[in-house]
C-alpha cells in the first residue's frame, strides 16, 4: 500500500467529502479525523444533521477520532486517513488562540507551529491520506475581520499542505479535476 497523500479541495457542498470517502473505499479500514466541534442538536440542530449524514455514508469499520490535534493523530495513525476537514481545524484552532477578538501580532506563533507540525506530520504519514479542505480564494475579500483571517490562514494551511502531498483534487459540481 503506498501512502499517497491527497489534498481535495472545494467549495461548500461541492462534494469532497464524498469523493474523498469514495477513493478510501479500497481500504479495509480507515481512521477518519474530524476536528470539528461535536454535534449537538439542542445547541446547532443543522450541524448536527450535517454530521450525522456524514456519519450514515461511513462504513462501520471506519474509526472516527473526534480531535483538534490533527498532527499528532496523524503520527499515531496505523491505517489510511481521511481528514475532513482542514477548515474546520482551522476554526476551532482559532477559537482555541482566541484569536478573532486579538490582533494578527499577539498570536502568529500558534498557528505557525500547529501548520508546521501538521504538514510534516503529514508528509511523514506511512500510510495513505486524504485530507479535505475549501477552497476560500474565489470569493469576495470579506468586509469582516473574521472572514478575511479565516481566509487568509486556510489560504496558507491549503497551500502548505498542497506543498507535501502528492495530489490535489479541485471538485466543483461533484466533478473532480485533477492539479
Amino acid at each position: 500500500m503506498k501512502a499517497t497523500k491527497t489534498l481535495v479541495t472545494g467549495g461548500v457542498r461541492s462534494g469532497k467529502s464524498t469523493l474523498a470517502e469514495a477513493r478510501c473505499g479500497d481500504f479495509a479500514s480507515v481512521t477518519y479525523l474530524t476536528p470539528g466541534y461535536p454535534a449537538d442538536p439542542e445547541r446547532d440542530p443543522e450541524w448536527a444533521a450535517r454530521v450525522a449524514a456524514h456519519r450514515l455514508r461511513r462504513p462501520s469499520s471506519w474509526t472516527t477520532v473526534e480531535t483538534i490535534d490533527l498532527a499528532g493523530a496523524l503520527r499515531a495513525a496505523s491505517e489510511p486517513v481521511l481528514i475532513d476537514c482542514l477548515g474546520t481545524w482551522l476554526t476551532r484552532s482559532l477559537d482555541a488562540w482566541g484569536a478573532w477578538e486579538k490582533p494578527p501580532a499577539d498570536w502568529p506563533r500558534p498557528f505557525e507551529e500547529a501548520l508546521r507540525a501538521l504538514a510534516e506530520a503529514w508528509a511523514a504519514c506511512p500510510y495513505p491520506a486524504i485530507a479535505v479542505t475549501n477552497e476560500v480564494g474565489w470569493g469576495v475579500v470579506s468586509e469582516h475581520r473574521s472572514g478575511r483571517l479565516f481566509a487568509d490562514l486556510l489560504g496558507r494551511t491549503n497551500q502548505a499542505i498542497a506543498q507535501v502531498s502528492d495530489e490535489v483534487v479541485l471538485v466543483v459540481a461533484g466533478r473532480p479535476i485533477s492539479l
